[in-house]
């Protein structure tokens, strides 16, 4: 399996298999921007694959991560010295969590950025092209991270690329850096990222170079998912320990639907119209 970036690196964690015949196994694939999002944003696909028989993990990482903030023992490392890092890291979450690939992509987050970036565009379409999952989990168009949102319209464009009857069956846009609690309970998508707790926290804590450079990522991502839980509902006990918000995205990827802008924008609207309902009701 060859990319158009000559530093992308593919791993099969069991080995026991080539890249190509990994990928197309794959039911549950989540494509992100950076390493350590994919264990931040997709531990209820990792849980699923786990439980279920027959079900497997794929994680794409679609930038180098050469810009990471960094301190402490990783004050000194130049920008090369943390990719090889970062990529070591990723690889060692793919071994925790069981995943059937790993591909980083290693494009810088400026060619991300560019709409029909034909590298990126090429590698993309070849990795939903080789593959046809239940469920992709994407990054969410709510998210704060300009870089986060790019790769999310760059996987869009090139799942619509593909005949539609090979698209993925569920699209999902879930949270790193913006929480989606604020949507309206009818447009959010509880995922239940609870399960498999002690594995969640290693997941985290693999990536070391983010820990001990400063964003305590393990704390936060786990905090944020007991939160969820709990504040999902006034009225009624938890049902689960830890939730992921996420955002229906299926409809964006089928012909005659709406824009991602469209689409956002019509949840921002619902949220707003709750919210306004909510206090005059009570004025």
């Amino acid at each position: 399996m060859k990319f158009s970036n000559p530093t992308a690196d593919v791993f099969v964690p069991k080995g026991d298999q080539n890249a190509e015949a990994a990928l197309k196994r794959v039911t549950h694939l989540c494509i992100v921007a950076h390493q350590d999002d994919i264990e931040i944003m997709a531990q209820s696909g990792i849980s699923d694959c786990l439980d279920q028989p027959g079900k497997l993990f794929g994680g794409v990482v679609v930038t180098n991560g050469a810009g990471s903030p960094r301190t402490g023992s990783y004050a000194s490392y130049t920008d090369q010295e943390m990719l090889s890092v970062r990529r070591e890291e990723q690889r060692q979450a793919a071994r925790l969590g069981k995943y059937g690939i790993q591909i980083q992509l290693a494009h810088p987050s400026a060619d991300v950025k560019k709409p029909g970036h034909p590298g990126v565009a090429s590698d993309l379409k070849a990795v939903f092209s080789g593959c046809q999952p239940e469920v992709v989990f994407l990054h969410n168009p709510a998210d704060k991270h300009d870089t986060h949102v790019a790769v999310l319209l760059r996987c869009i464009e090139a799942i619509r690329s593909l005949p539609e009857g090979l698209r993925p069956k569920r699209v999902l846009g879930c949270e790193v850096w913006r929480d989606l609690d604020w949507l309206s309970d009818q447009d959010k998508v509880a995922l239940d990222s609870g399960r498999h707790p002690e594995l969640a926290q290693k997941l985290l804590a693999v990536f070391d170079s983010q820990i001990s450079g400063g964003k305590r990522y393990d704390l936060a991502a786990i905090g944020r998912r007991a939160a969820h839980a709990t504040f999902h509902t006034s009225h009624a006990t938890d049902k689960l320990s830890g939730i992921t918000w996420a955002i229906d995205l299926t409809p964006v990827v089928r012909d005659g639907g709406p824009s991602v802008h469209d689409h956002t924008a019509s949840l921002v609207s619902r949220f707003a119209s709750d919210v306004s309902k909510r206090i005059n009701a009570w004025a």
